[in-house]
């Protein structure tokens, strides 16, 4: 199975960077082939096109049908992250929503 990248988006990237550690932690543990990074959601048009999943974080959830429509043409999943998964910092939580939106 290829790499699969998920892009994780938000305000300025810093809780988002917290969040991402984790979900490496639970691939590299469950040996899962995935290149998970955070960027601030300013760098959304440049990163998330080379994604196979984005993901948004919930602080900019109301941003879903706008990043929607820049994927339109492109068939890339995106949701946002359930907040309290987020909240939590679950990183196997969040990387099994990502996964699952990419069937």
């Amino acid at each position: 199975m290829a790499t699969v990248k998920i892009r994780v988006f938000c305000n300025a990237g810093m809780s988002t960077s917290m969040l991402v550690k984790k979900m490496k932690e639970v691939a590299a543990k469950k040996n899962m082939d995935v290149d998970v990074e955070a960027f601030p959601y300013g760098n959304f048009d440049d990163k998330a096109k080379e994604a196979d999943v984005v993901l948004l974080g919930p602080q900019i959830g109301y941003e879903k049908k706008n990043a929607q429509a820049k994927l339109a043409s492109t068939g890339i999943p995106l949701d946002v992250i359930p907040m309290v998964d987020y909240g939590m910092m679950n990183g196997e939580k969040v990387l099994d929503f990502a996964l699952n939106l990419k069937k």
